[in-house]
């Protein structure tokens, strides 16, 4: 049987890189793209002595050309934190939208099926709770956060228009807090900021008073529900996260704990339009894609530490990059 080909956007970045080992070693000859902006090959460089891994370093904004048949399209090429697409937010901007329109033509010209990743974000600071993939949002379009989270809700509206208009095969999955190896610790996310807090001996940083919720979901759960959603005939978004909810406060002493550091908490402003509360509905993985997150926080967190506390020390100290602004 001839080997499927898939094409991973995004491919060096967090996610990407734990999609590119999930199909390597489903079988899928997988082709990574990446403009590394964000992205970094160390990664996936595990990846490139293997005859079913290609890498194309490009930039899904402009024109994509991949020669040869493909089978299936991930995009998950987008900036993810909140200092990458504060830092670059025309970017962050063109990539939901030109990246999104490049890979639905490109999956249009193959006769792919395309999965794009969505966010909670889409939600914005929500008056629903938990958060149902039936619930529009409260987004604000022009606050700082509004490059991240309309890029993306144009992404789910330009990606029906294909599935209806042209017919491609879509899925869209809204993609909640996720963890694990190979997270940034610069990436300005609570998880990875808090560690590498405990790593450097410093307080643990929280904004607002703390009491604003999140949910947190290992990345070996997400990548599952990633796969399993490709492979449904479910076209309509899907949300994929972890329901089990806590406080960022509660969250910084989980993390106390688990790294016995004797910082104490410190309490700084809440950004611009910062959710107050963040939890998935996931009735809908449960009933069409029969999944459920199984790792529990505590496991998850364990395997998390364990990868940020044995980077070499100049990770635990390094600044986030400094990005090039394109016109």
């Amino acid at each position: 049987m001839e080997q499927k080909r898939i094409l991973i956007t995004g491919a060096a970045g967090f996610l990407g890189s734990h999609l590119c080992d999930r199909f390597i070693k489903e079988g899928y000859h997988v082709i990574g793209m990446d403009n590394l902006i964000t992205g970094d090959l160390k990664n996936i460089e595990h990846l490139f002595k293997l005859e079913q891994f290609e890498f194309y370093h490009h930039d899904v904004t402009k024109f994509i050309h991949v020669p040869g048949k493909l089978d299936c399209i991930l995009h998950f090429a987008s900036p993810a934190s909140p200092i990458d697409y504060l830092k670059i937010p025309i970017q962050t901007l063109k990539v939901g939208a030109h990246g999104t329109h490049n890979c639905l033509g490109l999956a249009k010209a193959k006769g792919a099926r395309i999965l794009v990743a969505s966010t909670s974000e889409v939600y914005g600071d929500p008056l629903v709770h938990p958060q149902t993939e039936e619930y529009w949002g409260n987004v604000n379009p022009v606050g700082p956060r509004g490059v991240y989270d309309e890029a993306k809700r144009f992404m789910e509206s330009i990606t029906m228009a294909y599935n209806r208009f042209h017919g491609v095969e879509t899925r869209i999955i809204r993609i909640f807090n996720t963890y694990g190896p190979r997270m940034r610790l610069n990436d300005g996310r609570a998880l990875p900021a808090f560690i590498g807090q405990a790593l450097r001996g410093e307080d643990l940083t929280v904004f607002g008073d703390g009491s604003q919720t999140r949910s947190f979901c290992f990345v070996d759960d997400l990548v599952e529900g990633i796969y399993r959603l490709l492979m449904s005939d479910y076209d309509l978004p899907v949300n994929i996260g972890n329901p089990s909810e806590i406080s960022l406060k509660e969250f910084a002493e989980e993390i106390i704990s688990l790294t016995g550091t004797t910082q104490k908490i410190v309490y700084k402003p809440l950004p611009v339009d910062d959710p107050k509360q963040r939890q998935p509905d996931i009735t809908k993985a449960k009933s069409i894609l029969g999944w459920e997150p199984k790792v529990s926080r505590s496991q998850g967190l364990k395997v998390t530490y364990e990868y940020f506390k044995n980077l070499p020390k100049e990770e635990w100290t390094k600044l986030p990059k400094e990005f090039v602004s394109m016109k």
